[in-house]
C-alpha cells in the first residue's frame, strides 16, 4: 500500500531516517530534543536508499526531555476539558545535538517525508506535523525556525534564548517558553546592581548564545550606568591552551574581584592550575545548569556562584509516565525502537540480543525489558528540579490551547477572511500561529503563560547559589527569583541571609574600579579608560560629593557636606514685610474711618456736594486697594500668586473709574449751570453714573479672567539671582496679560487727568476738579516711576516695589480727594453749610 502512494502521491520525499517515536492522532504534534550527545552523519548520496545517522553518547535527562512531551500529550487526551473529540499524536525525534540532523528532522516533518507520515491521495486534511516543539539549540532554531517561518509552521522552544530570535520580521513563527538573553543579562545586571559591583569581567562562548548575550550585556550596561566592563574574552570552543591560558592572564591581572561567565568547559583546568581565587562569579543559565562543573575540587574557585536558572517547576504525574516506559510499549516507535533502547541498555548496562544496526554491542547481560527502573540509581526519575521539562510542559499545552481556542471559533464571527473559521478537515500551520499569539492560561504550578509581540513569554528566573559544604560535598541552592509582570516589571528578590560567600569574610565582595570621591571632591575622567575609572579632585565653591547638591541645597562652608539653601521672599516677619503690613493696615483703616465720617454726616451739604454715592464706592475701592497688597507678602502659593495681581487691577479700575466719573459729572454740573446747558444731566445721573463704573470694571474683570486661563501666574523657586539662596517669587505667567492690564489702568488714569486738567479754571464752588487733576497726578507719577523700579528689583523687592506703589497711590488719592473735607468737616464745621460749599451769590445744582 505504501509503495503505490510512494509512486502516485505528488507529496512524497526521499527519506533521511532520524530517530525517534511516533503516535498517531487527529492532529500531530513535532519535538527536536537532544537525546544523544554525537553523533556520526551518513556520507551525502543520491540513491534511493534511506540514510540514517550514527549518533552515541545517551543524554538521560534529554530523554527526560523527550518523554515530558510523550506525558503533557498523553495527559492533554485524558482530559475531557481541553480539545474534546480530538486526539492529539505526537513525532518526537532525537537531534543528536547536531544542526544537519534537527534541520532534516524538521524538514520531515513539515513535509510529511517517513513512514509514520500517512496523507492520502489529494494531500488534503491536517498536515503532517502542526507545531514543533524545540529545538533546544539557539543556533539550531535560527536554521530551522529561517525555513519553518516561509510556511508559519508555529516553533516553541524550550531552551533557546538567543535575544536574536525575537527578531519577527526573520523567524514570524517562532515562540519560546524559556526567557530569551535580553532578559537573562537584564536578571544579571540587576545581580549586579544590587551589590554595587560596577567593575566586572565578562567571558562568552564563541557561538551565537554567547556573542549576542555580550551584546546585550554591554549594550544594557552601558545604558544603565551601572558599571563598566573590565574585560570581554571570547572562549574558544575547542581546547586551545595557550588562548586558555592568555584569557587567565587577563583575568588575574584586572582589578576586578567580578566576572560573567556565558558558558565554556575548557577554562576550568586552567583556573585550576594557575590557581585563580577571589572571584565572584556571575553564571548564566546554561553555566548555571552544569552539574559537571559543581565537583569537590572545583569548589574552591567555584563556590558561592550566583547564577540564574530555569524556572523550576512541578509536574504531577510525570514520574507514574516514566516508570511505564518499556522497551516494546509503543507499536508506534519506528527503526526498532532504538531510542528507548538505547535509554534501557544505558540505565540497566545490559543488551539486547539483537541490536539494531549501526549501534555498538555494549556486552555485558542480556536485557529483558521488564527491568524495574524504581531499583537502579538514575536521575531520569528525579522530579525535585524539573527546569527544561516545565519549558517543555508549557510549550505542549501551549500549542493544545491555541488548537483549542482555534476549534472553538463560531463561523461568522471567526478572524479569517470573510470572517471564517479554521476547520480539522483543512487545518494550516498559519491558522494556529494566530492563536498563539494570543493564548492566555496558568499551569497547575499557579505560572501565567502568554506571549508577547515577539513571541517571548513572561521571563522569570531563579536565582541560584553553589553552596560549598564542609563536608566537601556541594548543593545548588535557590535564593531567590527574577522576574517581570505587566503590572510592577522587572523584579529581583533576594535571600541574602541564604548566600554562601567563597571568601573570608563570608560577605559579598566590593568590585570598583575607582573609590567613590570623598565629600568635597568630584570626579575627573581618566582618559582612554572606562567611565568607572577616575581620580578625585576637589570640588569648587558650592559643590559636593561628585559636585553635585541637590537643587534645594548648597555646600557647607567647608565643603563637607550639603545644606540647605537659604529661602527668600517678602515675610510678614521681616522689618520690610512689618512696615509694608503696617501701612496698608493703617490706610484700610483711615479710610474705614473717612467712610464712617462720610455715613454719619451723609446729610451736611459737604457730602452730599461731592457725589456722596460715588464717594462712599471710591472709599471702598481705596479700602481694597490697601488691603490687596498684604496679597505681596508671604510665601508665594498658587492663590495668592493669581489672586494678587487680579485683585490690585480690578480694585485700582474701580478706584479710577469713579474718579472718572466724579470728573465727567463735575464738567456736566458747570456746563448745566450755564444758561440752556440743563440737558446735559440728564445723561449723567446716579443710574448712568453707577453703569459706567460697572462697565469699566467689568472690562477689567475679562482682562483678569482671560489672563488667568491662559497664562496664570504661578509660585517658583528662582536660583538665579543668589547661587546659595532660593527665591520664592510669583513668575506673571504672561507678560502681555500683565502690560495689558497695567495699560488700561494707565489709560483710565490719563483720561481722568486729562478730563480734570480740562476743568481746572472752573469756578472756585467746582474746585473739584483741582482736587482731582492734583490727585492722578500723583498716582501717575507713582506708577511711572514704579515701571523702572520694578524691572530694576530683584527677588523679594520687586514684590516690594509693587506694595509700595500701591500704598503710595492709594495714600495719594486718599489725601488729595478726602484731606480738605474731612478737615472741614470734622475741624472746620462752620464751612459745612450750604452756603460756604455753594459759594456767595451762585445757585448750584451740583448734589446728589
Amino acid at each position: 500500500m505504501q509503495s503505490t502512494l510512494a509512486t502516485t502521491m505528488s507529496c512524497s520525499q526521499k527519506q533521511f531516517l532520524v530517530n525517534g517515536i511516533h503516535k498517531t492522532g487527529d492532529v500531530v504534534l513535532g519535538g527536536l530534543f537532544e537525546v544523544h550527545f554525537f553523533s556520526v552523519l551518513p556520507e551525502l548520496s543520491f540513491t534511493s536508499e534511506p540514510q540514517q545517522p550514527i549518533c552515541h553518547g545517551f543524554n538521560v535527562l534529554g530523554f527526560r526531555q523527550f518523554q515530558t512531551m510523550a506525558f503533557a500529550i498523553d495527559e492533554i487526551n485524558r482530559n475531557s476539558n481541553l480539545l474534546p473529540n480530538v486526539t492529539l499524536g505526537y513525532s518526537i525525534f532525537d537531534n543528536c545535538l547536531t544542526v544537519g540532523i534537527g534541520f532534516r528532522a524538521a524538514l520531515s516533518m513539515a513535509s510529511g517525508q517517513g513512514d509514520q507520515f500517512l496523507l492520502d491521495n489529494n494531500c488534503i486534511g491536517p498536515p503532517p506535523v502542526l507545531g514543533i516543539v524545540g529545538d533546544s539549540s539557539s543556533t539550531h532554531c535560527i536554521a530551522i525556525s529561517a525555513v519553518l517561518g516561509l510556511y508559519r509552521v508555529p516553533m516553541v522552544s524550550y531552551y533557546a534564548t538567543c535575544s536574536c530570535l525575537s527578531d519577527r520580521q526573520r523567524f514570524p513563527s517562532f515562540f519560546r517558553t524559556i526567557p530569551s538573553d535580553a532578559f537573562q543579562v537584564r536578571a544579571m545586571l540587576q545581580i549586579l546592581k544590587r551589590f554595587c559591583w560596577t567593575w566586572v569581567g565578562l567571558l562568552i562562548s564563541d557561538n551565537d548564545y554567547g556573542l549576542h548575550a555580550a551584546r546585550s550585556f554591554q549594550s544594557d550596561l552601558a545604558q544603565s550606568g551601572g558599571g563598566c566592563l573590565a574585560y570581554l574574552e571570547v572562549l574558544p570552543w575547542s581546547n586551545d591552551p595557550a588562548e586558555l591560558r592568555r584569557i587567565v592572564n587577563v583575568m588575574k591581572k584586572s582589578t576586578t574581584r567580578v566576572s560573567g561567565f556565558i558558558y565554556a568547559t575548557y577554562l576550568n583546568p586552567q583556573v585550576v592550575k594557575q590557581n585563580v581565587t577571589g572571584l565572584q562569579w556571575i553564571a548564566s543559565e546554561a553555566w548555571t545548569a552544569a552539574t559537571g562543573l559543581q565537583t569537590p575540587d572545583l569548589m574552591p574557585y567555584l563556590g558561592g556562584t550566583l547564577g540564574i536558572a530555569i524556572r523550576r517547576g512541578e509536574i504531577p504525574g510525570l514520574r507514574d509516565f516514566l516508570l511505564r516506559i518499556r522497551p516494546d510499549s509503543d507499536p508506534y516507535n519506528n527503526y526498532n525502537n532504538n531510542i528507548v533502547r538505547q535509554f534501557w541498555e544505558y540505565t540497566f548496562q545490559c543488551r539486547f540480543s539483537s541490536p539494531p544496526t549501526g549501534w555498538l554491542d555494549t556486552g555485558g547481560a542480556l536485557c529483558t525489558g521488564q527491568e524495574d527502573l524504581e531499583n537502579v540509581a538514575t536521575t531520569f526519575l528525579d522530579m525535585s528540579d524539573l527546569r527544561p521539562e516545565y519549558n517543555v510542559y508549557k510549550a505542549v499545552y501551549a500549542l493544545a490551547y491555541a488548537l483549542d481556542d482555534m476549534l472553538q471559533c463560531v463561523p461568522g464571527r471567526g478572524p479569517f477572511r470573510g470572517h471564517s473559521c479554521a476547520s480539522l478537515q483543512k487545518l494550516q500551520p498559519w491558522q494556529l500561529l494566530y492563536y498563539l499569539n494570543r493564548i492566555n492560561f496558568t499551569t497547575a504550578f499557579g505560572d501565567q503563560v502568554s506571549f508577547d509581540e515577539n513571541g517571548d513569554a513572561l521571563p522569570i528566573y531563579d536565582v541560584m547559589n553553589w553552596r560549598w559544604l564542609p563536608d566537601g560535598s556541594t548543593t545548588v541552592q535557590t535564593v531567590g527569583v527574577v522576574k517581570k509582570s505587566a503590572s510592577t516589571g522587572e523584579e529581583l528578590t533576594l535571600d541574602e541571609d541564604r548566600i554562601f560567600w567563597n571568601f573570608d569574610s563570608k560577605q559579598p565582595p566590593q568590585s570598583v574600579c575607582s573609590e567613590s570621591c570623598p565629600p568635597g571632591a568630584r570626579i575627573a575622567r581618566r582618559k582612554g579608560e572606562p567611565v568607572c575609572c577616575f581620580d578625585c579632585i576637589p570640588c569648587s565653591e558650592g559643590k559636593f560629593t561628585y559636585c553635585v547638591c541637590p537643587e534645594d541645597f548648597w555646600s557647607s562652608h567647608k565643603r563637607d557636606h550639603c545644606i540647605p539653601k537659604t529661602i527668600e521672599f517678602l515675610s510678614y516677619h521681616e522689618p520690610l514685610g512689618i512696615c509694608l503690613t503696617t501701612a496698608s493696615l493703617l490706610g484700610t483703616l483711615i479710610c474705614t474711618i473717612v467712610l464712617g465720617v462720610f455715613i454719619y454726616h451723609r446729610s451736611t451739604p459737604m457730602v452730599r456736594a461731592n457725589n456722596s454715592e460715588l464717594s462712599f464706592l471710591l472709599l471702598l475701592s481705596l479700602k481694597l486697594c490697601f488691603l490687596c497688597s498684604l496679597l505681596f507678602i508671604g510665601h508665594p502659593r498658587l492663590w495668592t500668586c493669581q489672586l494678587r495681581h487680579a485683585a490690585f487691577g480690578i480694585s485700582f479700575v474701580l478706584c479710577v473709574s469713579c474718579i472718572l466719573v466724579k470728573t465727567m459729572v463735575v464738567l456736566a454740573v458747570f456746563k448745566a449751570s450755564k444758561p440752556g446747558g440743563g440737558a446735559s444731566l440728564k445723561w449723567f445721573g446716579a443710574v448712568q453714573q453707577r453703569g459706567t463704573v460697572l462697565v469699566l470694571t467689568s472690562i477689567q474683570a475679562a482682562i483678569c479672567t482671560a489672563w488667568l486661563v491662559s497664562s496664570s501666574p504661578a509660585p517658583h523657586k528662582n536660583t538665579q539671582y543668589h547661587s546659595d539662596k532660593i527665591v520664592y517669587e510669583c513668575v506673571i505667567g504672561s507678560t502681555v496679560g500683565f502690560a495689558v492690564l497695567l495699560g488700561y489702568i494707565g489709560f483710565l488714569a490719563i483720561l481722568s487727568l486729562l478730563l480734570a486738567f480740562l476743568a481746572r479754571n472752573l469756578p472756585d464752588n467746582f474746585n473739584e476738579a483741582k482736587l482731582i487733576t492734583f490727585s492722578m497726578l500723583i498716582f501717575c507719577a507713582v506708577w511711572v516711576a514704579f515701571i523702572p523700579a520694578y524691572i530694576n528689583s530683584p527677588g523679594k523687592y520687586a514684590d516690594a516695589v509693587e506694595v509700595f506703589a500701591i500704598l503710595a497711590s492709594s495714600f495719594g488719592l486718599l489725601v488729595a480727594l478726602f484731606g480738605q473735607k474731612c478737615y472741614i468737616i470734622l475741624l472746620r464745621p462752620e464751612r459745612n453749610t450750604k452756603k460756604a460749599v455753594m459759594g456767595r451769590g451762585s445757585t448750584s445744582k451740583y448734589n446728589t
